[in-house]
């Protein structure tokens, strides 16, 4: 089933001269897939994925995500939508150093205001158990390791259960062996059907997802199956 789909995105950046970043991206990923965004500094790509998750609204062209069309939704209609759907795992992990890793997990459950305090309590602890950090649910978060950090932040990305995971760098700050456990997590995820999308400069770690997107100068270049090594030529997916 298509749980995204970008039509025509063009991307332009005016400051210190008018630059255009994006050029007629198409592609369409499909529930459950592990996808990994790749290309050099400067392709293209972590502009990319601030278009697809919504973060960032000015650009041509249309995103549809779980049928929704979200390109042209209002700011307050995006942040429900973003808080709903979408859960961010980013390099910096962006946990507030004076919250306990609990503390840090329940926040975006709070701020949906779907279930009682109790309720996200135990789905946070749940999720924490999911990332083998149960047992650190109350240290604050700024006397975790960076390993640990990042998994208590996949924890939050997924309190709200998201279908789709959007990482930016999620293992750039990583040593190999935290690497390891953060891509069996993102690989566990998508075996049950969750989406995942990370941008990434790990070779290794992008040849184990299910597709690799390789961009070169704002455009997809090819996309194939690590798997199989069979470029395709992309059109429209």
């Amino acid at each position: 089933m298509e749980v995204l789909k970008a039509t025509n995105l063009n991307k332009f950046f005016y400051e210190p001269v008018p630059f255009q970043v994006l050029h007629n991206i198409s592609l369409t990923i499909e529930q459950g897939e592990f996808v990994a965004i790749m290309g050099k500094s400067g392709c293209g790509k972590s502009t990319l994925l601030y278009l697809l998750s919504t973060l960032d609204t000015d650009y041509e062209g249309t995103i549809l995500i779980n049928g929704v069309q979200v390109t042209g939704l209002k700011e307050d209609e995006l942040a429900r939508f973003r808080n709903e759907h979408i859960g961010f795992v980013f390099q910096f992990h962006f946990l507030l150093p004076e919250f306990t890793a609990l503390e840090n997990v329940m926040m975006p459950a709070l701020k949906l205001g779907k279930l009682s305090e109790e309720e996200i309590r135990d789905k946070a602890i749940e999720r924490l158990r999911q990332m083998e950090m149960a047992d650190h649910a109350h240290k604050l978060s700024a006397k975790l390791s960076g390993g640990q950090q990042q998994r208590v932040a996949i924890a939050r990305a997924l309190i709200n259960d998201p279908n789709i995971i959007m990482a930016d760098e999620p293992t750039g700050n990583l040593d190999s062996g935290n690497t390891e456990i953060i891509y069996n997590i993102f690989n566990l995820l998508a075996r049950q059907g969750n989406t995942i999308i990370a941008v990434t400069h790990d070779q290794d770690f992008a040849a184990r997802s299910g597709r690799i997107i390789e961009m070169v100068d704002g455009r997809i270049a090819r996309s194939y199956t690590p798997d199989s090594k069979k470029m395709a030529a992309v059109r429209g997916n």
